[in-house]
């Protein structure tokens, strides 16, 4: 139900120390993942978002159209190309030239989620992206077993499967824009992540390095007792576990699967049920916080009072 770091495999190690850099052609670019960008605490108990910084957003404008994500390694669309449908999204990724590059493509649902910062809203950085019209981003998956259905971001900081109807130029109402990334492409297929079974009641995430507690805790609880209970935690012979950010929680939901969305193989008792993050909603409806429901993915936000599932 905590989450906390382990040492990336010693291969990326020496890579970074030798380059100090990965090719992004090369390697996958999630190797690590941005924290949220939550600064502001909203409560005095201690492991919330804010009272951790691990890889803070560092997002640079090349000034030629165009964001490096120094973190992931991502290179992103600084303008979206605008409200269209999925279809002509993918078309479009598929033929945009910039900065004399063609390998553009529309990101992966997880990919996409990366970028977004939960201490703001809209859920952006508009210093360096472009402010645009658009309530929702595409991303290059469907739905698990309904193709009529996109992994999209929104505005306000989430993530979930949405018709393609919805779209003004499907008929909708609502506007969903694309926005493409350069960068090796992610892993396909099952299993989506590269997990280790420590055997000893953790999971090790080796594409991102976090290590995971392996069962659920039981039972479920409120938002701030799981924030205690995550930093009182022992485990595996280590006492530095902490409740994880939305972004942390995310990375382990794996659109190949529902009911649940999760490695079974890796977690064998996980449920479809909502899992708490240490994140708050931003601002004056801080009385939530974000959570994954692993139902099939989506991320989120409840009332803090409510209880939820940990990991």
């Amino acid at each position: 139900m905590g989450s906390r770091n382990a040492i990336l495999p010693l291969f990326v190690s020496l890579l970074v120390a030798a380059c100090g850099c990965i090719d992004i052609q090369a390697a996958w670019s999630m190797k690590k993942l941005p924290d949220t960008g939550q600064t502001v605490k909203y409560t005095s108990t201690f492991g919330e978002d804010a009272d951790y910084t691990i890889h803070p957003p560092s997002l640079t404008d090349n000034g030629d159209g165009t964001v490096t994500d120094q973190v992931t390694g991502l290179i992103w669309q600084k303008t979206d190309g605008g409200e269209m449908t999925w279809e002509s999204a993918r078309t479009y990724a598929a033929s945009l030239t910039l900065t004399s590059q063609a390998d553009w493509r529309l990101p992966t649902a997880h990919e996409l989620f990366s970028i977004l910062n939960h201490g703001r809203n809209p859920a952006l950085d508009t210093s360096v992206f472009t402010a645009t019209q658009a309530e929702y981003w595409w991303s290059a998956d469907t739905l698990l077993g309904d193709s009529s259905r996109v992994w999209v971001t929104n505005a306000g900081g989430g993530i979930g499967p949405h018709p393609k109807s919805e779209t003004i130029s499907a008929g909708g109402s609502k506007r969903y824009h694309a926005r493409c990334v350069r960068g090796a492409a992610a892993p396909s297929g099952h299993p989506l992540h590269s997990f280790r079974n420590n055997q000893d009641g953790t999971v090790t995430d080796l594409d991102t390095g976090l290590t995971w507690q392996q069962a659920e805790v039981s039972p479920a609880m409120t938002w701030e007792d799981a924030l205690k209970y995550a930093e009182s935690l022992t485990l595996a012979g280590f006492s530095d576990w902490r409740l994880p950010n939305i972004k942390e929680l995310q990375s382990i939901n794996d659109e190949t699967y529902v009911t649940p969305s999760i490695d079974k193989s890796f977690f064998p008792g996980a449920a479809a049920t909502r899992t708490w993050s240490s994140t708050s909603l931003f601002g004056n409806q801080s009385t939530r916080a974000w959570f994954m429901d692993f139902q099939s993915g989506i991320a989120s936000y409840d009332e803090k009072t409510l209880a939820r599932q940990v990991r």
